[in-house]
């Protein structure tokens, strides 16, 4: 082959993969080494202090402002039900694709990128191009629920961060606030995961808000025995709550322990004060199986928190389309 036209050819390739690293990230692209399947500790020799570095900006983050910790969980969730756990939820937009940020899902809802970027940015000074912000993304929603009072678990790392996103993918696999049970199960199965792993995992709305254009068909008419039914009085304060017609305003997602991790949660749905459809819906008519783990969950925090530890660890499994 002429040497020109391979030397050529290299040159192009390479400017291509740098320009991709650059459009799509400021400090979450950076290239991190192929850790291979995942482990508990692959960075025990090449960062030691990623750990430590991570918890330190999630307390800093949480200590400023409490609801920081839903915040970085859902990040975390959001990233595993579009295409794996890859980073891709942090990606702007770029010429060659639209990012999951807009997608309905996620726009004017997740939050928490500058935590993760001061995070990165800590991460990069210790141990260069070493810690992928998949993995990031991963412990910090760990240490936000550990911080909140709940439990803790080994968060196996060896994430690789994607190159690209996808709105689409957004829209099409993230659960919405007023999916029935039916279509949250089948949510959740195209992810390999479980009935029973959907409904613990809902319980991660034990801490955080959510906007009034969530939940305002919590109070509207609704034929008996929709997922909509619940208490009289908690459901007219929602509706006094969201009656300045402004939809951002914020409700908390548990109105007794909102800044605490706990099972408080399903005890709401049993009184019928679950803030978002989706979350009452667990207790329809038709919830089956599904609506038998509420009670079990609402009279045993333990068994709550290690079936919840248990389904995050199932969850950041999620293989992503990292390189």
């Amino acid at each position: 082959m002429n040497t020109t036209i391979l030397s050529s050819s290299l040159f192009f390739l390479f400017s291509f993969l740098i320009t991709a690293l650059a459009i799509n990230s400021k400090e979450c692209l950076d290239p991190v080494t192929n850790h291979g399947s995942h482990k508990i500790s692959p960075y025990e020799t090449s960062c030691p202090l990623a750990e430590a570095i991570i918890f330190t900006g999630v307390e800093r983050a949480v200590a400023a402002d409490p609801r920081m910790a839903a915040s970085l969980l859902r990040l975390h969730f959001h990233d595993c039900f579009v295409n794996g756990c890859d980073g891709s939820v942090l990606l702007d937009d770029t010429p060659n694709f639209t990012g999951e940020k807009t997608a309905a899902p996620n726009l004017n809802s997740i939050r928490g990128f500058d935590v993760i970027d001061a995070i990165k940015s800590e991460l990069e000074a210790a141990c260069p191009g070493t810690v992928s912000c998949a993995d990031t993304l991963a412990v910090a929603a760990r240490d936000s629920v550990s911080l909140m009072g709940g439990p803790s678990w080994e968060v196996e790392m060896g994430r690789k961060d994607s190159l690209t996103a996808s709105k689409k993918e957004a829209e099409d696999n993230i659960p919405g606030p007023n999916s029935n049970v039916a279509t949250l199960t089948q949510k959740f199965k195209d992810q390999g995961l479980s009935q029973g792993d959907m409904v613990v995992l809902s319980g991660a709305h034990t801490m955080g808000k959510a906007r009034c254009a969530t939940f305002t068909s919590r109070f509207r008419a609704q034929p008996p025995g929709s997922p909509a039914a619940g208490d009289d009085e908690f459901l007219q304060s929602l509706q006094q709550l969201c009656s300045s017609g402004s939809n951002n305003t914020l409700a908390d997602l548990d109105l007794v322990t909102p800044a605490t991790f706990d099972n408080q949660y399903y005890a709401n749905l049993i009184s019928g004060e679950g803030l978002l459809p989706s979350d009452q819906g667990l207790l329809a008519p038709d919830a089956g199986a599904a609506g038998d783990l509420v009670p079990a969950y609402a009279s045993n925090a333990g068994a709550f928190f290690e079936d919840f530890a248990a389904a995050m660890v199932r969850m950041g499994r999620l293989e992503g389309y990292g390189v």
